[in-house]
């Protein structure tokens, strides 16, 4: 019996979602780039809404999709 137990203590165990009733968590889906700087924000770091301006330059800074997100980085 103490092997039926334990066997059936880990199945329930592993169905259990400790993230169950969270909220899941925003994923990036790009970045903005400053291409003559080299300088990068995550979408998910970059506050307003539009473009932001590059931290070194000022510049407005273009935003490029995550290889990630739809397989290719067009």
């Amino acid at each position: 019996m103490g092997v039926f137990t334990t066997v059936t203590e880990l199945l329930r165990a592993s169905t259990r979602n400790p993230t169950r009733g969270e909220e899941p968590a925003r994923q990036s889906e790009g970045a903005y780039w400053c291409h003559d700087c080299d300088e990068r924000v995550l979408d998910l770091d970059a506050a307003g809404e539009g473009s932001p301006q590059c931290p070194v330059c000022g510049d407005e800074m273009s935003f490029e999709r995550s290889a990630a997100s739809t397989g290719c980085a067009c």
